[in-house]
């Protein structure tokens, strides 16, 4: 059999370096990471739910399902919901001026976005009120019109997309501006319209975005309560947001009506947003983008 003889000049391969990595090894970083999320949300939750079953399944029915409860329910819920679908709509046309256009004032528009973040959410509640109620410097032109702002759910549903407007225009505008403007360029070489460039090409791209704006603005509005209590009313069966309901039944000393309402909150945000992020995951497999993350 014949052998092959390596040159005396070629040198025998180098055994493989292992990989230095700045942060330790697989295991005690996730065992850190588990200890970390435990000690900040996964033991709190657990003793939410253990103290709303603590007391039995009828009493956390009865108070859960009140109808004073159900409906903060469907203001707060449906206030989180629509007030997250519009602000995907005027975030995503305000991140499109931000990205795409130069006009006076830019610099102080993109700053004025990240107001809401800064600004306290009870100091937000009396401007929004001071804005609207029937006296103010909007709500007074309003009022002839038969338009109540202040203290009715339309305040509610106001106040929830004056805090949710950022999350969405903060997350699409990153997005925007790594977007090669080529493409657009390419589809209208080969006759698309502007309308067929943006949803053909655009808006596939910009979706998954879109998605984490709407679930970010959603999750941050089904749980205010400090930018709210002022401009709602908190008006039982009209105008009381669930958050202000947890409050109440807190200062009543009803701990089980309280955690039973937030076991209810809990779970239902909980499914709404796996929801999103399952929709958010589809778009990106179905866009080709999920290798890309």
């Amino acid at each position: 059999m014949n052998t092959a003889v390596l040159p005396a000049t070629q040198a025998a391969p180098a055994p493989a370096r292992k990989r230095r990595r700045v942060l330790p090894g697989f295991a005690p970083t996730l065992g850190f990471t588990l200890f970390y999320l435990s000690l900040l949300v996964l033991i709190p939750l657990c003793a939410v739910f253990l103290k709303s079953a603590g007391h039995g399944a009828e009493a956390f029915w009865a108070a859960a399902t009140s109808p004073r409860v159900l409906a903060s329910y469907r203001l707060s819920f449906g206030a989180a919901l629509l007030g997250a679908f519009i602000n995907v709509i005027f975030g995503f046309i305000l991140a499109w001026s931000l990205v795409r256009y130069d006009f006076f004032g830019k610099k102080l528009v993109d700053a004025l976005i990240d107001l809401p973040f800064a600004l306290p959410t009870a100091v937000a509640g009396i401007a929004l009120t001071a804005l609207y109620a029937p006296n103010g410097w909007m709500g007074q032109w309003l009022e002839p019109l038969g338009v109540k702002v202040a203290f009715t759910p339309l305040g509610v549903l106001i106040a929830l997309i004056f805090i949710g407007l950022p999350f969405v225009v903060r997350t699409v505008q990153p997005v925007l501006e790594d977007l090669d403007t080529e493409l657009e360029e390419a589809a209208a070489s080969l006759g698309a319209h502007r309308w067929q460039a943006f949803r053909l090409v655009v808006l596939p791209m910009l979706t998954p975005a879109l998605l984490t704006g709407f679930a970010l603005a959603f999750a941050r509005a089904v749980g205010e309560y400090g930018s709210v209590i002022f401009i709602a009313g908190n008006m039982p069966f009209v105008s009381e947001i669930t958050p202000l309901m947890i409050i109440t039944k807190l200062e009543q000393y009803d701990y089980v009506g309280a955690t039973a309402i937030a076991v209810v909150m809990l779970v239902f945000s909980f499914l709404l947003l796996l929801g999103i992020n399952g929709l958010q995951a589809w778009s990106l497999r179905r866009n080709g983008l999920d290798g890309k993350r």
